[in-house]
C-alpha cells in the first residue's frame, strides 16, 4: 500500500453549507464525523471528510504510506515542506483520524498534498 488515494478532505468555511452544495451537485451523503468535528462524505468512491473555518483552502487528497514517518522524511529530502516542520520534534505524533494518523505537505512546486498511514499499516 503506497501512494493510492485513501480519502480527500474538503475546508470550508461552513460545513453545512458544503453538505447541501455538495450534496445536491454530486449526491453525496454526510454524517457528523467521529470527532464531533466537521462531516463525513459518503460518496461511489474515495470518501471524505468536510472541516469548517477555512475559508481560503483547496480540497486535499491524501495518499497511503505504510510508514508515515519515512514518508515525510522522503518529502522533506525530495524538496517538498510538511506543515509544521522544523518546528515539530520526531516524537510529536501526527495530527490523528478516527482511522490513522496524517501530515499535510507540499510538493517541490508548492502543491498540496496528504500523507495518511491507516492504524493496520
Amino acid at each position: 500500500m503506497a501512494g493510492e488515494p485513501a480519502f480527500f478532505e474538503l475546508g470550508v468555511q461552513d460545513p453545512e453549507r458544503a453538505r447541501t452544495f455538495y450534496g445536491a451537485l454530486f449526491g453525496w451523503t454526510f454524517q457528523p464525523a467521529p470527532s464531533g468535528v466537521g462531516l463525513t462524505i459518503s460518496t461511489r468512491g474515495v470518501p471524505g471528510g468536510v472541516h469548517g473555518a477555512d475559508a481560503g483552502a483547496s480540497p486535499y487528497l491524501f495518499f497511503c504510506v505504510d510508514d508515515l514517518d519515512a514518508a515525510v522524511h522522503q518529502v522533506l529530502e525530495l524538496g517538498g515542506t510538511v506543515d509544521g516542520y522544523p518546528f515539530w520534534e520526531e516524537e510529536e505524533p501526527a495530527s490523528v483520524t478516527a482511522r490513522g494518523w496524517f501530515r499535510l505537505c507540499r510538493d517541490d512546486q508548492g502543491s498540496a498534498f496528504g500523507l495518511y498511514q491507516p492504524q493496520d499499516a
